[in-house]
């Protein structure tokens, strides 16, 4: 179930997620990981996945919302399900996406998560490739 709702989503987000094999990664992986699943009625609206990447740091391996349900705060009430959760388990959040500047649909990525609180880690430049710098962002869950 959990690969379905993710391809779906995934599958409506070309501007962001316009590579087959890496959305073919996404949906394989997300058996792994927790998944919340943001739903009106019987309609999958988005999801947000957590994997563990240190004893006590978890990323956000990937969050999905469906194009037309943003700014709609679902990707907010997500980040807070997930974050509840993930306190229980660890003291840093990170994620990783595309350095601000190269594309208009990561800046909003990352005005989303500055808006939530995680703040510029740091920048590799080559992790994916050239076209794409990889910007690193966490968020400290410590009270």
């Amino acid at each position: 179930m959990k690969q379905l709702i993710v391809k779906e989503v995934l599958m409506d987000l070309p501007e962001w997620f316009g590579i087959e094999s890496a959305i073919d990664e996404y949906v394989e992986k997300s058996s792994e990981y927790p998944l919340w699943v943001a739903r009106e009625e019987d309609t999958i609206l988005g999801f947000i996945s957590l994997k563990q990447t240190a004893q006590k740091v978890g990323e956000i391996y990937c969050m999905g919302i469906k194009k037309n349900w943003h700014n709609q705060g679902i990707g907010t009430q997500l980040m807070t399900e997930l974050e509840a959760y993930a306190k229980e388990k660890y003291e840093f959040l990170q994620v990783k996406t595309v350095e601000e500047g190269r594309y208009k649909e990561y800046n909003q990525t990352i005005r989303f998560y500055k808006s939530i609180g995680f703040t510029e880690f740091e920048i590799f430049p080559t992790l994916w490739d050239e076209w794409n710098p990889c910007l690193v962002m966490i968020k400290s869950l410590g009270s």
